[in-house]
């Protein structure tokens, strides 16, 4: 009873914070377009090293105009959302351009401006940018479909590629809206926090710039899982004061050796994010007071020694938690985040982390890539070159691409950047023997080493050592591991085995890619082989279906371009024999139907001198008697049971059943008369139950809803028109084509003289050829 009681207070509990988070409403909220606009001015101003604004003004009153009426669900002005765009682009402390291109984001796709209008009130480069962040808009995401998850990240790293700019743009933009999900339906918000959760929070790690991560897991968290959101709060403020004075006292003492040792130091203290914390209880299965690192002190110092000198005080303070230690100085992590950070035991037992990094690590924290977009003085063509170091820092985004353009699939692509490129998942750092940085996926092998290093390195790979001692090929490797690979000029080769034992797709590629090119001959011998088996199994002869014309449609349908690459892909698993042998011989029927001679039809139709007797199934026509011979209705004249029939014996293609009063029989010459058989129906009219082509033509005056009364007396008997064309003539004489099936002509006739009585039908008449 008492428990019930606790969670029932509990869950009230949680209500209450609930409703007041919905019933607070931030500053934005409150205020107005001019008061938002000086504030990102002032913002500006911070770090711009220029007074002239002009142009962040001309913006401003741009899409001020354009946006005007236009209201966002919240109820407040639409210009609001620009301009906090524009706030957050200018706390990164990005450039003129992409304030203004922040501030102009939404004015192609929602007002009537133009990209042209855009580069001629401001320049090509702000055009690029609110371009690219439309584009970007524009995209489609679902969550249950991978592939499409992939093509949006793939059109994300494309825009990275032509201005890195369109996507802090496109952050920023995902981040106020994120802050303002409130006033969206319930289903939108979990569909707008999935795909914050699945595409921009991974995003914005890794271009390193984690104040907006943070901000988007919380936010995303909130409406993806507010139970746990909500139960975080509260457990959080539950001892804030406790945890608050714990953090006071840790930083007190940390300040006061930290000073005393003469070093320059900025110290803070702080609890997790809640996506963290979360993140933390379910990947360790942990409750919120078993979480190691829940407090954080972070120290920021002048420069690196100064860093390594904080660390031996903090080690002589407290004791470390063993294996706790990560020198991301030394190893930067891909997205450029540095700093040191270990575990300690504080005073009362109570675990916590201490980061330490210089100022400008901590500006790469914080504004990751966006760091290299500050304000400088710039030179006479109002540009600011990009250094060496910058561009190495974007090789991570030339390397996407580059395997991007090697894969057509994108389940391949998709999984390649969640293992390889850290996006979803963490990275392990070894070394080469030279003392090379090598950046894996978790889990990774000395074979995935090897194929990092280089394919020819993969392929001729017969061992490896790791710290100086041998390993088996499947040893996990660890971080700080040096791993040397043994090769040997005498290897065959990766074996097929490897694939089950690499992490990376890169080094699944590469092998797959061996046994393709190395062992094609081999294939191209199991694959003759294999073909030849199949064929005895199933007792078909190859010998008159392999020739090159039939070779060929193979070929096509499958995309090679000579008949071994089809053998190749069959001995490696690419095809298999019933794909091939079945086009083939689909290929060699058809062919073999266009070679029935003269002859054979009219010696098969020769001892029926009497009458053919014609008839329907489900299997096709029967002729009573004669077996074959490849018998068809005319098509232009369609002969239904009960119109008076005649056989005629083709060249080359069997027989085929006109009526005897088709156009075409009638004006037959004399030589062609002479291939004319008698011919009647099987089963008389009335007892036929299969149907038969029927087409008519009714001429009528035109008038509005002459089709619909034709329609609806088609519709009564359940009968259903496969095709119906109408003209009209200059006089207003409308002739109506219709196409549709009957039993015999008895229904034909009377579906004829049902139309008749339909007003302004004139006549009707069957087509005869």
């Amino acid at each position: 009873m008492e428990e019930k009681r606790e969670a029932a207070l509990k869950a009230e509990e949680i209500e209450k914070i609930k409703k007041a988070d919905a019933n607070v409403k931030t500053m934005e909220d409150f205020t107005s377009p001019e008061v938002l606009y000086q504030e990102l001015i002032t913002s500006v101003r911070k770090y711009h090293p220029s007074t002239d604004i002009s142009m962040i003004d001309k913006a401003f009153q741009i899409a001020n105009n354009a946006h005007k009426g236009q209201v966002r669900k919240s109820g407040e002005p639409y210009i609001i959302h620009p301009l906090c765009v524009a706030i957050i682009l200018a706390d990164l402390e990005l450039d003129k351009e992409t304030i203004v291109a922040g501030l102009l984001h939404d004015v192609v796709e929602d007002t009537v401006m133009t990209s042209e209008e855009i580069r001629e009130e401001f320049n090509a480069e702000v055009e690029l940018l609110v371009d690219g962040v439309t584009k970007l808009g524009q995209l489609n995401y679902s969550a249950d479909k991978v592939e499409v998850q992939a093509e949006n990240l793939r059109k994300m790293f494309l825009a990275m590629a032509k201005d890195i700019r369109v996507i802090l743009i496109k952050l920023a933009d995902r981040l106020h809206n994120m802050r303002t999900l409130k006033y969206m339906p319930p289903h939108k918000q979990k569909e707008k926090a999935r795909e914050t959760m699945d595409i921009y929070a991974p995003i914005a790690q890794r271009l390193g710039i984690s104040k907006v991560k943070i901000e988007l897991d919380d936010l995303s968290l909130k409406y993806l899982k507010p139970e746990v959101y909500y139960d975080l709060v509260e457990k959080i403020n539950l001892k804030k004061s406790e945890r608050q004075a714990f953090i006071d006292q840790i930083v007190g003492d940390v300040r006061a050796h930290i000073e005393k040792a003469s070093i320059n130091a900025q110290i803070d203290g702080r609890i997790k994010h809640f996506f963290s914390i979360y993140k933390k209880m379910v990947n360790q299965d942990k409750t919120i007071d078993q979480i190691y690192d829940l407090f954080a002190v972070r120290i920021i110092v002048d420069t690196v020694r100064d860093c390594y000198a904080a660390l031996g005080i903090i080690h002589e303070m407290y004791k470390p938690i063993p294996g706790r230690f990560k020198d991301y100085i030394a190893m930067p992590k891909p997205n450029m985040y540095q700093s040191l950070h270990t575990t300690l035991i504080g005073p009362s037992g109570q675990p916590f982390e201490i980061q330490i990094r210089t100022f400008e690590m901590h500006r790469t924290a914080e504004y990751g890539i966006a760091a290299h977009w500050k304000y400088k003085e710039v030179s006479n063509n109002g540009k600011v070159s990009v250094t060496q170091s910058e561009e190495e820092k974007m090789s991570w985004l030339r390397q996407i691409l580059e395997w991007q353009r090697d894969m057509s699939d994108n389940k391949e692509f998709l999984s390649l950047l969640k293992s390889d490129l850290d996006l979803f998942s963490e990275s392990v750092y070894c070394f080469t023997p030279a003392g090379d940085v090598k950046t894996l996926p978790n889990g990774s092998t000395p074979i995935d080493f090897a194929y990092n290093v280089h394919s020819a390195v993969g392929n001729k790979m017969v061992g490896a050592r790791v710290n100086g001692k041998l390993v088996p090929i499947e040893y996990v490797i660890k971080n700080g591991d040096r791993v040397e690979i043994i090769t040997s000029q005498n290897s065959k080769g990766p074996s097929r085995d490897w694939l089950k034992v690499v992490k990376s797709t890169q080094a699944k590629n590469k092998i797959n890619q061996w046994f393709k090119q190395e062992l094609k001959e081999d294939n191209i011998l199991k694959g003759k082989e294999m073909l030849i088996q199949y064929a005895k199994v199933k007792a078909i002869s190859l010998g008159g279906i392999q020739k090159p014309k039939y070779q060929e449609a193979v070929m096509k349908k499958y995309g090679f371009r000579d008949w071994d690459s089809v053998l190749a892909a069959l001995g490696h698993g690419g095809l298999k024999e019933g794909q091939i042998i079945n086009k083939l011989l689909e290929t060699y029927n058809k062919d073999h139907k266009a070679e029935l001679t003269d002859e054979k039809v009219l010696e098969a139709t020769a001892e029926h001198k009497d009458k053919l007797h014609i008839g329907k199934s489900k299997g096709g026509i029967v002729v009573k008697g004669i077996h074959d011979v490849a018998v068809r209705f005319s098509k232009c004249c369609n002969p239904i049971p009960g119109d008076e029939i005649v056989g005629y014996v083709t060249r080359g293609r069997g027989v085929t059943i006109h009526r005897t009063d088709c156009i075409n029989v009638m004006n037959m010459s004399a030589e062609d008369r002479n291939r004319l058989i008698d011919a009647e129906w099987q089963v008389p009219a009335h007892e036929s139950c299969e149907r038969y082509m029927a087409d008519i033509n009714v001429f009528a005056y035109n008038r509005t809803g002459l089709i619909v009364d034709i329609s609806k007396i088609f519709t009564e008997r359940k009968i259903d028109i496969l095709a119906l064309n109408t003209r009209i003539s200059k006089q207003g004489t409308a002739t109506i084509n219709i196409c549709f099936e009957v039993r015999s002509k008895e229904e034909l006739n009377s579906m004829v003289e049902k139309i008749r009585q339909i007003e302004s039908v004139k006549d009707i008449e069957r087509t005869a050829g």
